[in-house]
């Protein structure tokens, strides 16, 4: 018997990110003013065409302040795509599930510190990036981190 492989149409729609990307970015703090920041993103095809690399580095005022590495990978026989990711704040948890929605890649995840909801708008050469979180004890989710990037050479 063989076993199942990741949908290439799926993996079709995530190598889409592949390349480098950089653009700005508005991020909340604690006090509830919004934080302008600078990010750049490098997404590359590995394992066979199986995985997207993310490498992330965000900066302000010139300054790397926070970098990121995730994995994406399509789960096998689902619709499905699972992301890992690290950072260098240490924050570790399952990965998030997502399904494509058009051109948008949404994403849920549930950990102990609340809930998460991520989405990747892509739109050709540009891709907008939306973090909202609920923290436990809060109705609602707000939106925490937003960024808009443009396709680098």
């Amino acid at each position: 018997m063989e076993s199942p492989r990741p949908d290439p149409a799926q993996l079709a729609l995530l190598h889409r990110l592949a390349g480098a990307w950089s653009g700005p970015e508005r991020n909340a703090d604690p006090t509830g003013a919004a934080a302008a920041s600078v990010g750049h993103g490098h997404y590359r095809v590995a394992l066979d065409g199986g995985a997207l690399i993310q490498d992330y580095r965000q900066e302000r005022n010139g300054t790397t302040v926070f970098r990121g590495h995730g994995v994406f990978l399509v789960e096998p026989g689902s619709d499905q795509v699972l992301w890992w990711w690290f950072d260098s704040l240490g924050y570790l948890a399952a990965p998030a599930r997502g399904r494509w929605h058009g051109d948008s890649l949404c994403f849920d995840q549930v950990t102990p510190r609340g809930e998460s909801r991520y989405r990747y708008e892509l739109d050709g050469e540009r891709h907008r990036f939306v973090i909202e979180n609920r923290f436990p004890g809060e109705t609602d989710f707000a939106e925490f981190m937003r960024g808009d990037y443009t396709r680098q050479p």
